[in-house]
């Protein structure tokens, strides 16, 4: 089974993919078409440089190996995709064989959360325009809706949410994917000195969310961008029943 978990940034998409990295039957890949974004847009990411080096940056080759099967001869080839990355042009033709799943994060804690870590995010670098548009083309293909999780709700009810969500896309659900070590994951992609310094300290999934946070008054068109996009997909989630 190849998962294709889809996400934008900050979305507590690296702790759900240490989740599913400590079950002993699932392979993990972190965010595989990264480099091949950074070389197609020329971004100033931080740790561009790395990233493209230690990476692959073609695209066809990356869509190549998400079709096939998990490496080390796991049953399960659970895959780290963000959003934005897919541009124009980026082969998807192997998600029709691939078991797409949607997760989700209010805007306004993407936007506080990626602000700290690379100031002054814009529309694309949120992603949510693009997640919104690949839900539509999965679900076109498929004839149904693909599964949307809102991370909230597995912040609010780890157990619960996961099972929901292992009974909604075919797979058992293992009391592994609550706990992982602390230190990373041998599976994260160069770029997690940067941003994964939260994750890296925790062994689990953190505790529910608070109030939602204030957005500056400046990364307002930002997140009045995005709500419309999520609030779309947020009337699909998963509850933990798996309704």
């Amino acid at each position: 089974m190849n998962v294709a978990m889809w996400s934008g940034p900050r979305n507590l998409s690296t702790a759900l993919m240490y989740a599913f990295g400590a079950r002993p039957d699932c392979a993990v890949w972190d965010e595989p078409f990264y480099a091949a974004y950074l070389a197609r847009t020329g971004l100033d990411h931080p740790m561009a440089d790395r990233v493209l080096a230690a990476h692959e940056a073609d695209p066809a080759a990356v869509a190549a190996r998400c079709a096939g099967p998990a490496p080390d001869g796991r049953a399960v080839f659970y895959q780290k995709h963000m959003a934005q990355h897919m541009l124009p042009g980026f082969d998807l033709s192997w998600t029709r064989s691939a078991v797409n799943v949607f997760l989700i994060r209010h805007p306004a804690r993407v936007i506080a959360s990626y602000h700290a870590k690379r100031q002054n995010p814009v529309p694309a670098d949120i992603g949510a325009a693009g997640q919104a548009a690949l839900f539509a083309r999965t679900a076109a293909a498929a004839g149904r809706d693909p599964v949307v999780i809102d991370s909230a709700d597995i912040r609010a009810a780890p157990e619960p949410m996961l099972r929901a969500l292992c009974a909604a896309i075919g797979l058992a659900f293992d009391p592994a994917m609550l706990r992982w070590p602390a230190g990373g994951h041998p599976g994260d992609g160069v770029w997690a000195a940067h941003w994964y310094g939260a994750v890296h300290r925790s062994t689990g999934f953190a505790g529910p969310e608070g109030p939602l946070p204030a957005v500056p008054k400046h990364l307002r068109p930002v997140l009045e961008d995005a709500l419309p996009y999520y609030r779309r997909l947020r009337a699909r989630a998963l509850t933990p029943t798996g309704g």
